[in-house]
């Protein structure tokens, strides 16, 4: 691999997880490929981690972004983990194509990692070949840009590269590299490949590390692990709540794509519902509904109890306690679940105050959206409209508008007690409930064209998301939900 002095861009990097014990991860180089050619890349984001860029030389930045070139200062590994796949068990999967080049401290003091997924294969490919797809890459790049715009913590996008090479799947596909950023990508999964292996002492390093980098106020706790255990499990149940907020249905919710952090990481088969459907599956490979909409609260709790067993050693020396003290904080992640599930739906309906009954309300308006056919998002927002007295905007959404029209009168009752302005109701619902999300068939036309070498229609997406709390009358088309022909069914994960 030859050097990379003078080719930007330039990384400040400060790699602390490759300082870590070798059993932690393999080192391996990214594989150069044929004809990196830059496709997108997040300037915005770039400045926020201090990466400075040359964008008079697009081919010698496509050139690092790909992994042609390791840049100074990387450290380039394969994190190992395992991983509960649907249920079943795995003891070693570990990054088959992903290679994290370093980590960098932002412009806010935050370590971050600087990944390229699809740069080759590692020692953990299992027979695959390491690369990504042209589709899968701008899918990811395309939603967890949206995912940040509309408030919900996810991984970042800072590239997409081409890499003039074809991979093969189903079918015989572009080649890319995606160039990710999150506060870590250490998983639940992680943990159980230690665990798997009766390494406690890798369990405890693990842990340590990770208190140090995400949770350092819990360093001085009575019981650092099980504190750790607790910040973990309210993050996820947070970042859940938010997901059903927004109608976003993961796909694939295996404890190896579940992060510490709490960030929303591997945007495979992914998808966000369109009519309200609490059972609605995507993914292709979900064939059970193990990860449906409404099933996402209940798998999280079950990978937090994952994380749990792998940390029972550091809990408590009694065995019995360890148990008990982390069978309380699976009991309060259901609590925590539902404070904030009914904390995002209070403030999806337009409610500042909390009441007795808010949850029972919140219900009787999703019953009348799945039986009325009502598209979630559209549904939400116009709520802002019928709080202005535009009952019809609303009420058009629905197949049978009576039940959502009874459903307003009790609204409008419990939006009384709190005694507000009707345009300042309005404007509370307009600032959540987004007009704009990654609609399916909006996704699928972007990737479509850019297959052909179009990329207008990835771009003009993009911009659509980037405000997705604003009435933009130049994108009305990406807040219409599909026509019968533009229905997506099902999404696929592109490994």
């Amino acid at each position: 691999m030859r050097s990379a002095r003078g080719v930007l861009p330039v990384f400040q990097f400060d790699n602390s997880y490759a300082r870590l014990p070798d059993r932690f991860f393999a080192s391996v180089y990214p594989e150069p490929v044929e004809g990196p050619k830059l496709l997108k890349f997040n300037a915005e984001l770039a400045a926020e981690l201090g990466v400075e860029a040359d964008f008079s030389d697009p081919a010698r930045l496509a050139a690092v972004l790909a992994g042609n070139v390791v840049p100074p200062g990387a450290m380039p590994i394969a994190m190992a983990y395992a991983g509960h796949q649907f249920g079943n068990f795995v003891p070693q999967l570990g990054d088959g194509r992903a290679i994290l080049l370093g980590e960098v401290v932002d412009r806010n003091g935050i370590r971050r990692d600087i990944q390229l997924k699809g740069a080759g294969p590692t020692p953990y490919s299992r027979r695959g070949d390491g690369r990504a797809a042209l589709g899968p890459v701008l899918r990811e790049y395309i939603v967890s840009e949206a995912m940040n715009a509309l408030g919900v913590p996810a991984t970042r996008a800072l590239a997409a590269v081409a890499t003039g090479e074809q991979v093969y799947r189903e079918t015989v596909e572009q080649g890319a590299v995606f160039v990710r950023v999150a506060a870590s990508h250490v998983r639940i999964g992680t943990f159980q490949f230690f665990a798997a292996r009766g390494d406690n002492d890798g369990v405890k390093l693990l842990a340590d590390y990770v208190i140090e980098r995400h949770y350092p106020g819990l360093k001085t706790a009575e019981n650092p692990y099980l504190a750790l255990l607790q910040g973990v499990a309210a993050r996820q149940a947070e970042l859940i709540a938010r997901w059903l907020g927004v109608g976003f249905i993961h796909g694939v919710m295996n404890t190896d794509n579940m992060t510490i952090s709490g960030e929303t990481i591997d945007f495979g088969p992914c998808a966000f519902l369109d009519e309200y459907d609490p059972m609605k599956v995507f993914s292709s490979i979900d064939q059970g509904g193990r990860y449906a909409y409404r099933n996402q609260p209940g798998i999280g709790q079950w990978n937090i109890a994952r994380l749990a067993e792998c940390l029972l050693p550091l809990l408590d020396e009694d065995e019995e306690k360890a148990v008990e003290a982390a069978n309380a904080v699976l009991k309060a992640f259901g609590e925590r679940f539902q404070q904030e599930w009914i904390g995002v739906f209070r403030a999806k309906i337009g409610l500042a105050t909390e009441a007795d009954g808010d949850g029972e309300l919140i219900q009787a308006l999703l019953a009348a959206m799945h039986e009325g056919q009502a598209d979630f998002t559209l549904a939400f927002r116009r709520l802002a409209d019928a709080a202005e007295g535009r009952d019809a905007a609303f009420l058009g959404g629905f197949a049978d508008p009576d039940k959502a029209q009874a459903w307003l009168a009790d609204w409008r009752g419990r939006l009384a007690t709190e005694a507000r302005p009707a345009g300042e109701t309005a404007a509370r619902l307009r600032a959540v409930n987004p007009a704009v999300i990654p609609r399916n068939h909006k996704v699928q036309e972007a990737l479509s064209a850019a297959n052909y070498g179009d990329f207008g229609f990835f771009e003009r997406l993009l911009e659509a998301l980037e405000k997705p709390y604003e009435d933009r009358p130049e994108f009305e088309g990406y807040t219409q939900p599909p026509k019968p022909e533009e229905r997506v069914t099902q999404t696929f994960c592109g490994t």
